[in-house]
């Protein structure tokens, strides 16, 4: 799922080759971000749109060769004058007066002669990585070789036309591998795999022998004539480009030069946040706008945290609650906003809580899970990697925010986008920072294979130098539960066991449920508030209530004629959630639906049995109230099948039965009668997590 949709697209037709081209966004200044080598289509901007698009107008193009564009054959068809000419016919169509224009290695070319022929449309340049052949390149002997028949393929001699008729999956791992050099960057090189294989290596050919028709003589003259603002951004391990290259062009240009110190030659995927910041940076002052600041003395500043809980499941928002009231109690003077997206502001709305405007910017981290699961089936850590831009946008307004208002604290609740980026931008901390999770450690499927124990294992890596390198960027680092709770596993080949980094990382205030214990303690007065008889039995079907949850439904629901001949009349309590409508089910006797039900887990408090989904929280509450459970855990979501598994295994919590044994009707009403008789004897959940763990935050303060 993208983290922004174009409100308007198009198509524009030049000579005989349609150019697709997407707006994002308004405001007085046009942001052109270009097409790059036919290698890619515009979607390599993906971690820059969003945000950009929020505070100016956007406008992407994929270009002659690439994504939804034509590719035309022949070299004559790739030369540096026909990219630029194509730039003018999609500011033509797209209304596009002038612009700021940003462009990656060979767009930088294409754009800085745009600026030189079209002055009165350019409002500046920014070259990042720029492939100017100013001075000697890496891949200059690779491609005086690019047609010859070598006898090797090692290194840059698969810069080769026929190596990529042999092997053009090959090239694209080597080039990418060169262009993302930096550490821990498997996603960014599986993007740009998986766009590169959009084009054919014949079009990517005739790109390369586009290039060789425009002189470097004719290109300094072009410069030359270059009267615009020019930023240039390039990363001094830069392997495709060498950083020479672009020190040249910002001391040909009479520009500015930005060295990201071993950054490559992808520093719009790799480092998204600087680059951003200096995209925006650099439209202030070409483009400046009247502004106002106000600052506020530090000795008249209130009290304030900034509390960021995560969309995915709502257990999140009922334990935060639970904490922020806690902690109200140690200080109550504290001012608590909260960034949070639905359905989460749905429940901090009805607790009265203060949402702050700020969030209306988020991009959906639940629709975008939504749209990554199938039937019961959700590859979470797939999910978390395919979530990248969406999470780049959230840090950058996550980033405003803070930078606009003083906050003495931020909260993060498996906030993974906002410790990530600081982590890699540490420079932005400006606050006491609290990092909450409840589970510690990315895990591999086994049908995932080696493959994705590698990547696992990589973002487990990650994840360790950053802590072990910037230490003071979390001031707290809690785990919601006990040591016994943390899965024995390690992290990976020649990485440390998990349990052994968490507890010398982590403080432990035991399990925090989202209600009070006492409230749902007499369960024979609670049953009769909700209207539950005396002598009857009740079983809630609560499975999440996104569309992975629906098939999980109906399968109960087959089963429910065989059980109530086993158990009669045992009423069916079915809770399908915010985003499901209950006409969609079939209709059962003995069997009520309920799309959404404030403070269910009284109702899971005074239930007979309850089938449930491996959610943590879910479970944990059923857990703490002793009440019999069946847990069905998505396929290939590792948190439910090893870290939830695990911690109610250490509680003899809940019955796990797995998807595929729940589509036998048979079976699974066996379950459930077996378990509606079952007594419960479940190790006891302490209830004083929610204040220990405010206590620990409100050391900070």
């Amino acid at each position: 799922m993208r983290a922004v949709q174009p409100h308007r697209t198009g198509a524009v037709e030049r000579c005989g080759v349609t150019l697709h081209w997407e707006e994002f966004g308004s405001g007085e200044t046009t942001i052109a971000l270009l097409p790059t080598w036919s290698i890619l289509p515009s979607r390599f901007w993906k971690a820059q749109v969003a945000w950009l698009a929020r505070r100016h107008r956007v406008i992407t193009f994929d270009g002659r060769g690439s994504g939804l564009s034509s590719r035309p054959e022949g070299a004559e068809a790739y030369t540096h004058h026909e990219f630029a000419a194509d730039m003018v016919a999609v500011f033509d169509a797209s209304g596009t007066e002038r612009a700021v224009l940003v462009g990656l290695s060979r767009g930088a070319m294409w754009a800085l002669q745009f600026a030189a022929d079209h002055p009165q449309r350019t409002d500046g340049v920014i070259a990042i990585g720029p492939a100017v052949g100013l001075v000697p390149s890496a891949r200059d002997g690779a491609e005086h070789f690019f047609d010859a028949e070598l006898d090797t393929s090692q290194g840059w001699a698969k810069y080769n036309s026929h190596y990529w008729e042999q092997d053009y999956r090959g090239f694209l791992e080597f080039f990418f591998g060169q262009m993302f050099h930096e550490r821990h960057s498997t996603k960014q090189i599986e993007d740009c795999i998986g766009w590169g294989l959009e084009t054919t290596p014949a079009t990517l050919a005739d790109t390369v022998r586009g290039e060789r028709l425009y002189s470097k003589e004719e290109f300094r003259a072009t410069c030359g004539r270059v009267t615009v603002p020019v930023l240039v951004i390039h990363g001094s391990g830069d392997r495709i480009i060498s950083h020479d290259q672009g020190a040249a062009l910002a001391d040909l240009t009479g520009g500015q030069l930005v060295t990201i110190v071993g950054g490559g030659h992808g520093p719009q995927g790799r480092d998204p946040v600087m680059v951003n910041r200096l995209i925006d940076d650099f439209v202030s002052k070409v483009r400046p706008a009247p502004s106002r600041r106000t600052w506020v003395r530090a000795a008249k500043r209130p009290k304030r945290a900034l509390y960021v809980s995560s969309p995915i499941g709502l257990g999140h928002a009922l334990r935060d609650v639970a904490i922020a009231e806690e902690l109200r109690k140690v200080h109550p003077d504290l001012q608590i906003d909260w960034l949070a997206q639905d359905p989460v502001t749905r429940v901090l709305a009805g607790r009265g809580e203060r949402i702050h405007p700020g969030s209306a910017f988020l991009a959906s981290e639940s629709a975008h899970i939504e749209d990554e699961a199938g039937e019961h089936d959700l590859h979470a850590f797939q999910a978390i990697r395919n979530m990248d831009e969406i999470l780049v946008n959230n840090f950058m307004v996550f980033n405003d925010i803070v930078s606009d208002d003083h906050y003495d604290l931020v909260i993060g609740d498996e906030a993974w986008d906002i410790d990530y980026f600081l982590h890699e931008n540490p420079e932005l901390k400006r606050f006491a920072f609290v990092w909450m999770t409840d589970f510690v450690g990315w895990l591999p499927m086994p049908q995932g294979g080696q493959h994705e124990a590698q990547l696992t294992a990589d973002y487990n890596a990650e994840m360790i130098e950053q802590r072990a390198r910037y230490r003071r960027l979390r001031d707290r680092s809690i785990f919601i539960g006990e040591p016994d709770d943390i899965v024995p596993y390690s992290f990976g080949a020649e990485l440390p066991g998990i349990r052994e980094w968490t507890e010398a990382n982590f403080s432990f205030p035991g399990y925090v449920s989202g209600f009070d214990s006492a409230e749902v303690s007499d369960r024979a007065g609670l049953r009769a508030a909700l209207g539950y008889r005396p002598d009857e039995r009740v079983c809630i079907v609560t499975v999440g209530g996104s569309g992975v949850a629906a098939a999980l439904v109906r399968r109960v629901i087959d089963a429910v004629p065989r059980v109530r001949r086993m158990v009669p009349g045992l009423r069916f309590v079915v809770v399908v959630g915010p985003r499901l409508d209950p006409l969609a089910f079939p209709g059962c006797d003995g069997v009520t639906y309920h799309q959404f039900v404030p403070d269910l887990y009284r109702h899971l408090a005074a239930c007979d049995l309850a089938i449930v989904h491996g959610g943590l929280t879910t479970c944990m509450e059923l857990t703490a109230n002793r009440r019999p459970f069946i847990y069905v855990p998505l396929e290939n979501h590792f948190e439910q099948n090893f870290h939830v598994h695990h911690r109610l295994q250490r509680y003899g919590a809940g019955r796990r039965l797995d998807y595929a044994d729940a589509a036998d009707p048979d079976l699974l009403a066996r379950a459930i009668v077996a378990e509606i008789a079952r007594p419960v004897d479940y190790r006891p959940v302490d209830p004083g997590g929610a204040a220990r763990a405010a206590a620990m935050i409100a050391e900070l303060l």
